[in-house]
């Protein structure tokens, strides 16, 4: 619930535009070796999103400040990753970084100005718009049965008239707190840090494995789908109901790397279920004939 509701403070921050730019402080605490991880991911959802989304970052970060069990190497991949989902692909930030390239590359006769063109799924793009307004339409597609269908879009700085689109484009930045796509975002990562807070409670040395299922989390359209689907299936599968007492799971960390290493790019899942499945068949067993040694 204190995620939720600071990421609604944020949101109505950069709404009303009280977001002045000045970036959040580093957290009181934080080891000094991991100082130069959080001062990028700061830097990196300040061009993102702005200073009040950075600030969400930090808050996030310090519930693991001082945590038993959390060594600077781990804290470390937490704020790594969080920075690098936190500012997940959108068509907003693939205009973001479109004109960061052109700008950076201004005045420099060699460089080339080049069309960059990205497939999404029609959802995907309705779902970077406003609830309010994307909710409506998400229905219609759905109704007509064009939810998947798949769009390219072009990103050009070729033309004066490309680099406005580019602007207007990223000019939505403002409006993506209150998107479809944030929503389940926010959702997301909140599960992912509480999911490595039970581990460090339930079963420490498998958190690290836990915080790297971040990485299955990437890009847009099918990629993304497909790695939000395989990590959820292994969540819930293996780590939830350990956590939850319900499979007696020694090596969760041993687990989640087979499980893993079974993810295939099929949306079946058919390999990581079957291997879920196994893994869970023996924990079960070894829990049976444990109990009857006992």
């Amino acid at each position: 619930m204190s995620g939720v509701l600071s990421s609604l403070r944020y949101l109505l921050a950069d709404f009303i535009g009280e977001d002045g730019g000045t970036p959040p402080f580093l957290p009181d605490g934080l080891p000094d070796a991991v100082a130069p991880v959080v001062s990028d991911g700061i830097d990196r959802l300040m061009e993102y999103q702005g200073a009040s989304y950075a600030q969400l970052y930090v808050d996030r970060l310090r519930r693991f400040i001082g945590q038993r069990d959390v060594d600077s190497a781990m804290f470390g991949e937490i704020a790594r990753l969080m920075a690098m989902r936190m500012s997940y692909e959108d068509p907003i930030r693939i205009a973001q970084l479109k004109l960061a390239e052109y700008e950076k590359a201004a005045g420099d006769p060699r460089a080339l100005s080049t069309d960059d063109i990205r497939k999404f799924r029609l959802d995907e793009l309705i779902g970077a718009l406003p609830a309010i307004v994307a909710e409506l339409v998400l229905d219609v597609l759905e109704w007509k049965g064009w939810t998947h269908k798949a769009v390219s879009i072009r990103f050009s700085t070729r033309s004066r008239l490309g680099i406005r689109r580019l602007k207007i484009e990223a000019g939505l930045r403002r409006w993506r707190l209150f998107s479809v796509r944030y929503a389940k975002e926010r959702v997301w990562v909140e599960r992912w840090l509480h999911m490595i807070s039970r581990s460090l409670a339930r079963q420490p040395k498998a958190a690290p494995a836990i915080v790297q299922t971040a990485d299955m989390v990437q890009g847009y359209g099918d990629v993304y789908r497909q790695g939000l689907a395989d990590w959820h299936a292994i969540i819930d599968g293996l780590a939830k109901p350990t956590f939850d007492g319900v499979l007696p799971l020694a090596d969760l960390a041993g687990a989640i790397a087979e499980a893993r290493a079974a993810a295939m790019p099929d949306p079946r899942q058919a390999a990581l279920k079957r291997t879920i499945a196994e893994i869970r068949a023996r924990a079960l067993s070894a829990g049976v004939n444990a109990t009857a040694a006992g």
